[in-house]
């Protein structure tokens, strides 16, 4: 076979690795290696010389690794035997990528687990190609973005369905909301999928969570709207109120029950949930009555009292009306009186709330019967 002049590697866009078709060269060869582009001399399975981007005549001076395998002369054009393997480390940025089954995401808000779908792409570049060229290339003469690919799809998915889960968890995201944090989610995705590839020499870039979603017409999915139906009634109306606003429903769909069954268990339905209705609408006044700083605190009760008068009882008697029979002289010191609560009839100064009457009397008291 003849020697070799020029080295170099023109393939297409989704080629990452290519194998030059000859060994078979000479001191004063040309390599060319193209903008991202990496090419390594092997010999024996081993790893040698490196060089990037731009034209190079190979000299010994400019392959020690290789020259000490193989001790070419120095100088003239010796040929040898080597094998020329060239990085492409330009992006493929089209890789797609979509779970093949529904992830089951609790949703961290509501508590309801729902069937979650997601799709999207990323691309990728050889970010070390002597790692790259050591840990996945082995003897093969060539390697497509197709196999990287379907070696690292299981990875991909089973790593997603973990990450997807974290982050929702982390930002204590919704399902109905979250597609409004895809792209911090894809940052993240991003940053820990680079975690596996990196130890291949590969790095994850552009990846992107396209959409996060449930089939619309998935019975977990209903119930999660109207959880958050119920969290924003709440939120907007209070407790109290909604709970009035649950117990009319209730009530008025007792009520339409049909059947003598019905109609019982409407009744005891409704006499229930009518006494929480009572119950809820009792607390609501009362913390209106409350908190209003504007209304006035209720009349005080008047006491009324017996009194005995002239062998006789006169009930209802109040402080009023007690202090108008003082000054009238009908009622004195010793005059009995009683009220509820009292065991026993007592002299009317013995009760301290009406004792006071006597001392601020301005009548004079009645005059004493002679003897």
């Amino acid at each position: 076979m003849a020697l070799i002049d020029v080295v170099k590697c023109e393939v297409n866009d989704r080629e990452f690795c290519y194998k030059f078709p000859s060994e078979d060269l000479r001191i004063g060869t040309q390599l060319v290696v193209y903008p991202a582009q990496t090419a390594f001399f092997v010999k024996g399975g081993k790893v040698c010389d490196e060089f990037t981007s731009g034209t190079h005549t190979i000299k010994t001076e400019n392959i020690p690794l290789l020259n000490k395998l193989i001790n070419l002369p120095f100088g003239g054009n010796t040929p040898f035997k080597a094998e020329v393997w060239f990085i492409n480390q330009i992006s493929k940025l089209d890789i797609k990528w979509g779970t093949p089954h529904p992830l089951q995401l609790e949703d961290p808000k509501y508590n309801i687990i729902v069937p979650v779908r997601a799709f999207g792409q990323y691309g990728i570049r050889v970010s070390d190609p002597r790692l790259f060229l050591e840990t996945l290339i082995g003897n093969m003469t060539s390697f497509t973005a197709e196999k990287i690919e379907q070696y690292f799809k299981g990875k991909v998915i089973a790593q997603l369905n973990s990450l997807i889960s974290q982050k929702i968890a982390q930002d204590n995201a919704s399902i109905l909301d979250v597609n409004a944090y895809l792209v911090d989610m894809s940052s993240y995705c991003n940053e820990q999928l680079n975690i596996i590839f990196n130890k291949y020499g590969i790095e994850v870039v552009e990846f992107s969570l396209m959409s996060i979603n449930v089939p619309p017409d998935d019975p977990s999915l209903v119930k999660l709207k109207e959880a958050k139906d119920m969290a924003a009634r709440l939120k907007i109306t209070g407790k109290d109120v909604y709970q009035m606003e649950r117990s009319f429903d209730v009530l008025d769909k007792a009520a339409k029950n049909e059947g003598a069954g019905g109609q019982i268990m409407s009744m005891g339905a409704g006499l229930g949930m009518g006494l929480g209705v009572g119950s809820v609408m009792g607390n609501m006044t009362s913390q209106m009555v409350n908190t209003d700083p504007v209304s006035p605190p209720p009349l005080p009760q008047n006491t009324t009292y017996y009194i005995y008068i002239n062998g006789q009882q006169l009930g209802g008697q109040t402080e009023q009306n007690i202090a108008a029979f003082i000054g009238q002289g009908v009622v004195n010191r010793d005059t009995l009186v009683w009220k509820a609560g009292l065991p026993t009839w007592v002299k009317i100064v013995q009760l301290p709330e009406l004792s006071h009457l006597f001392n601020s009397q301005t009548t004079p008291p009645p005059i004493p019967i002679q003897i």
